[in-house]
């Protein structure tokens, strides 16, 4: 679905966090960035994913990498979505879908036979120099760190 591909600029964007406070690419320069966009807050598949980045999150930050979710809903949806799940990265309330559309993942969906626009469940990760190392498009909700970490060592082991 995305234009983008591994190699390409990561598009910068700037969108605000669950608190309102305005967030940039730029500000995550010299950092890896996991930039995964998901359809809905509450949600199953979206509740797992979150969840399973939240219980590697210290591994995660071991390694380098920011997180940063991105979806449609408000600020006041992130914060409670944030809250029942205890998540300590920051989400982005790209209400109007600026950012979700630079990175190309909105898009006809079907669900039950039924056609409509929405955002396909996405990942970037985003190397310190802000060139895109990978794109998930096909995430395991429940598994999505090791999906992210088996790939970022794959890559590793090409380059080297």
């Amino acid at each position: 679905m995305t234009h983008l591909k591994i190699g390409d600029k990561a598009p910068d964007f700037q969108s605000v966090d669950q608190e309102g406070n305005p967030v940039n690419l730029k500000d995550f320069a010299g950092k890896k960035v996991i930039l995964y966009f998901y359809p809905r807050d509450n949600t199953p598949g979206c509740t797992v994913e979150s969840c399973n980045l939240r219980d590697n999150y210290a591994g995660l930050k071991e390694k380098g990498y920011e997180i940063i979710g991105v979806s449609a809903d408000t600020e006041k949806s992130h914060r409670r979505f944030i809250k029942l799940f205890k998540l300590p990265f920051t989400l982005l309330a790209d209400t109007d879908k600026e950012v979700i559309k630079a990175y190309g993942i909105w898009g006809e969906k079907k669900f039950m036979g039924r056609k409509y626009d929405g955002i396909h469940r996405t990942t970037f990760v985003i190397s310190e120099d802000g060139i895109i190392e990978d794109i998930i498009t096909k995430v395991k909700t429940k598994s999505h760190t090791a999906q992210i970490l088996e790939n970022a060592e794959n890559t590793e082991a090409t380059i080297n």
